[in-house]
């Protein structure tokens, strides 16, 4: 029997029937099931692509709209996330306390609010929005059930490279929103966010490494020595910053954009490569100080997006 096994999932933290808990930790619950804080930096992408697919200010109501939109979607997604992984959930020192292991709510709820949420934010995106933008969300929100929870999560150490994709589409839907199009500006932030993602992830999957060896998801880190994922983590970390310069040449940004992504980028490279190092040096533990990089990488991602929606008033 393998440690996942060992233990049936959706682990009740008592036997009070989710139901008769007070009012306000159900509702907190809830909230904590659509994974507020990962949503935040999904909006902080998607909101600043709309001022420069705007070249100035959108109409505030779209915004508005197109963040509920977001929220709803994202909060869907993450919602069957939780109701899929609540096996291995109950099993992780860092998961453990999420509503479902602790009993707060119940598998089926969990199911039908993620599905109620997919519906709801499909028909708003295209009934007050756009249906391109309604679509490229309920698309992120499948290949993030699907595709990544599903299939490659649990099966592949390239798990978080691919299923990143997900993560990259309110990029699209931001500028989709305004224009209900697409061109070169929003791929090439697509392309941003998809090499930002594995060394964002893989510095804290270096820290829980032994959380996700223990359910047996083989997370980079859990696959390959410290020396191999920080090797993985400086290659990624070039191609994104390369690819970040590259909206400037085509005529979508300006000068301080262009200075934000040179410094920060090459801030970031200063922290991959100082990573590197330390991990060569076979040093391990807290000396390892991997979670640097990870915070770093939200640092980064928001002065990047904030750069985009400023940039076009100095144009």
């Amino acid at each position: 029997m393998t440690a996942v096994e060992s233990r049936p999932a959706g682990i009740i933290g008592t036997s009070q029937s989710p139901s008769r808990r007070p009012i306000g930790a159900r509702v907190k619950a809830f909230v904590a099931l659509t994974k507020p804080r990962i949503i935040e930096l999904l909006l902080i992408t998607t909101v600043p692509v709309m001022f420069l697919a705007e070249q100035g200010v959108p109409d505030l109501g779209l915004v508005l709209l197109t963040c509920i939109g977001g929220f709803l979607s994202a909060g869907g997604a993450n919602a069957l996330n939780m109701y899929i992984d609540r096996d291995i959930d109950a099993l992780m020192d860092r998961t453990s306390q999420r509503p479902l292991v602790t009993g707060m709510v119940s598998p089926r709820e969990c199911l039908a609010f993620g599905i109620t949420l997919a519906v709801v934010s499909t028909l708003l995106f295209g009934l007050t929005v756009n249906w391109l933008s309604a679509w490229l969300s309920l698309g992120a929100l499948l290949f993030y059930v699907v595709v990544y929870t599903m299939i490659l999560k649990r099966r592949t150490s390239q798990n978080i490279v691919w299923g990143g994709i997900a993560g990259c589409m309110p990029v699209l839907i931001g500028w989709t929103a305004v224009t209900n199009s697409l061109t070169w500006a929003p791929v090439i932030l697509f392309l941003v966010i998809f090499f930002w993602t594995p060394p964002h992830y893989w510095p804290l999957s270096m820290k829980v490494k032994d959380d996700y060896a223990r359910v047996g998801v083989p997370m980079l880190p859990v696959m390959a020595s410290n020396k191999v994922v920080a090797k993985q983590i400086v290659i990624y970390s070039w191609v994104m910053v390369a690819v970040s310069l590259l909206l400037t040449p085509l005529g979508y940004t300006g000068w301080l954009y262009t200075a934000v992504a040179l410094g920060a980028g090459c801030w970031w490279l200063w922290e991959a490569h100082a990573l590197q190092n330390r991990a060569k040096a076979e040093v391990t533990g807290a000396k390892l100080k991997e979670m640097r990089l990870f915070h770093w990488s939200i640092t980064y991602v928001s002065l990047l997006f904030v750069a985009v929606a400023v940039d076009p008033f100095l144009r």
